[in-house]
């Protein structure tokens, strides 16, 4: 089993930038494709982006596309996702996931589940 635990969330006005950090623990976080996934009150958890084991991939959501970056440092065993031009619907928890398979897009997908970190816009 891995164990996932995101820091980095903060509150933050429309425009700005945050720096999301998922720490890996247990299995190295290289045998996982790894993912990020948010949730806003009362709506169900959505997919963010994506990253292949290596980091030679990756795919995101086009409500974040050119906004957000996943990479990973397989070496600390350490994922990021760097979070350009917030906007105020950009709110919401954010989850980091690690999954058998890399790339996908659904959380039944993903098997390991950080607790999440809160991401506040403010306009």
């Amino acid at each position: 089993q891995v164990q996932l635990l995101e820091s980095g969330g903060g509150s933050v006005q429309a425009g700005g930038s945050l720096r999301l950090s998922c720490a890996a623990s247990g299995r190295m976080l290289s045998r996982y494709g790894m993912g990020w996934f948010r949730q806003a009150p009362g709506k169900e958890r959505e997919f963010v982006s994506a990253i292949s084991r290596s980091g030679g991939s990756t795919r995101s959501a086009d409500s974040v596309k050119g906004r957000f970056t996943i990479s990973r440092d397989n070496a600390k065993n350490m994922g990021y996702l760097q979070m350009n031009s917030l906007k105020p619907e950009d709110t919401a928890v954010y989850f980091c996931a690690a999954s058998d398979s890399w790339l996908v897009v659904q959380a039944a997908e993903y098997d390991f589940w950080g607790q999440g970190t809160q991401v506040t816009v403010s306009s």
